[in-house]
């Protein structure tokens, strides 16, 4: 079943919130739990939230839904800020679940739009492909090393 977190849930979700960016950013970067809170606290004071999927009470995934401003244009869009399913449950189809849950809940807020960030070689992105997200904007990364 899929539900708005309570703050138990939530309780649980930060525990797990470094791992989830880690995995995320394609194990590009480690956080602390204060760049978890640092990052996660402004986004729930401006009023995203976690949608949950649990089985007997025992949480399996959840995803984090909200708004934000397109820099060009400043029009407010529906945003998808995290997706992620607990290990021993992957396999399962909880994040598609988890996936159509925030659109519909996007769209039923009203945004004419709905958008995500996703690093190049997650395998999340087939599925946002799937479900019908095409790719916006590119970033690139030129690392240097140090000339010595």
């Amino acid at each position: 079943m899929i539900q708005r977190a309570t703050e138990s849930d939530v309780e649980k979700i930060l525990v797990h919130s470094a791992e989830s960016l880690y995995e995320g950013t394609m194990k590009t970067s480690k956080f602390s739990q204060e760049k978890v809170l640092e990052i996660t606290t402004p986004l729930l004071e401006k009023g995203a939230y976690y949608l949950v999927i649990k089985q007997d009470n025992i949480l399996k995934g959840w995803v984090l839904i909200g708004s934000n401003k397109d820099y060009f244009s400043g029009e407010e869009i529906g945003f998808i800020y995290e997706l992620y399913v607990l290990h021993p449950y992957r396999g399962q189809g909880f994040s598609r679940q988890l996936m159509r849950v925030a659109v519909d809940e996007l769209d039923k807020l009203g945004y004419s739009e709905i958008r995500l960030n996703v690093f190049a070689g997650n395998f999340a992105k087939e599925l946002y492909k799937e479900m019908g997200f095409v790719e916006r904007q590119v970033v690139m990364s030129l690392k240097r090393e140090d000339e010595k």
